[in-house]
Parts: structure tokens; C-alpha cells; sequence
């Protein structure tokens, strides 16, 4: 398995785990609203022999308190099924971490299942003084910083980009 940079080429391979893995085309056409509108996003494919079995997507969300600071959403996170519970979507995700420290971003949140996140370290958000825009349980709305006290004097609403609206 590899994880790479999406390509265009990739695009319905996507569309389509996407689709199937949350019954639904609203996730699919969010990741084209992202690509077409989020600045910056971090598009990331897992293939095995050539074939695309999973997705990830981070994209810039705004802590409408502090604008300056540099923070993105993780999601959506989509696995083939066959391809499920091989560690994909961790791999997927760890790279996807990176890169985001690589562009100086300060935190990832996540809206998601505390568990499966926990293991890359994730925190409910309100420990760190985030609150997510939408109205879901404290321990669904994650939050990661990339580096120990980079959120430190920075509290408040985590806005995500419009697109998110239309789900």
C-alpha cells in the first residue's frame, strides 16, 4: 500500500468509495466543493496495486476568534470496504497529519467517533477551548495539536468552510 497525493485521474475512484462508504452523494460533492473553493486542503489516496482504496481530505476551518491562526478540518475519511480494518485509514490519516505540520498548521479538528481518533491523539476539542460551530456532542467534535501548546492563549469557534453547510 501507498499513500499519495491525489490526482485528477483519481477522481471517481474516490467519488465512489466516498459515496458507498457513507450511502450518500453529499460527501462525494463536498470533496469537489473543497477542492474547487478550500485553500489550503490536503487530498491524500491510499492505492494498493495501482487501485485507489482510500481517501482522506483535511481543509482549512477558521477559529473565528484568532483568524491568523492556521487550523484544518479532517474529513471526509473513506475506506474501500474489502479494505477495511487493514490500518488504510490510520496510514491515511498520519500522513495527512504530517503534511498539515509541514504547511505550519497549529491544530486538526475532526468531527467523529472519539476512539478511532484517540489513537492519533485527538482530544475532545473544549479541553483546548474549541467549540465547533454545529450544535454535536462535546466528545465528537476532536481536536489535535500538532505541537504541544500551539493553541496556548487561542479559544473559541471553529467555523468550517461553507461547504460543510450543505450536508
Amino acid at each position: 500500500m501507498r499513500i499519495r497525493e491525489e490526482r485528477e485521474e483519481d477522481r471517481d475512484a474516490v467519488r465512489e468509495i466516498v459515496s458507498k462508504e457513507f450511502d450518500t452523494g453529499a460527501e462525494a460533492a463536498l470533496i469537489d466543493d473543497l477542492r474547487n473553493a478550500a485553500e489550503p486542503i490536503v487530498s491524500l489516496v491510499a492505492e494498493d496495486d495501482g487501485v485507489v482504496i482510500g481517501h482522506v481530505m483535511f481543509s482549512s476551518v477558521k477559529l473565528l476568534e484568532h483568524p491568523d491562526a492556521k487550523l484544518m478540518g479532517l474529513a471526509p475519511l473513506a475506506v474501500d470496504y474489502e479494505h477495511q480494518g487493514r490500518g488504510v485509514g490510520s496510514a491515511l490519516v498520519r500522513e495527512g497529519l504530517e503534511r498539515c505540520r509541514g504547511l505550519g498548521v497549529l491544530a486538526v479538528v475532526a468531527l467523529g467517533h472519539r476512539d478511532y481518533y484517540r489513537r492519533f491523539g485527538f482530544e475532545p476539542a473544549s479541553r483546548l477551548g474549541l467549540r465547533c460551530e454545529y450544535d454535536v456532542p462535546d466528545d465528537a467534535f476532536l481536536a489535535l495539536e500538532l505541537e504541544e501548546g500551539a493553541l496556548a492563549g487561542k479559544s473559541g469557534t471553529v467555523r468550517y468552510h461553507s461547504a460543510f453547510g450543505r450536508l
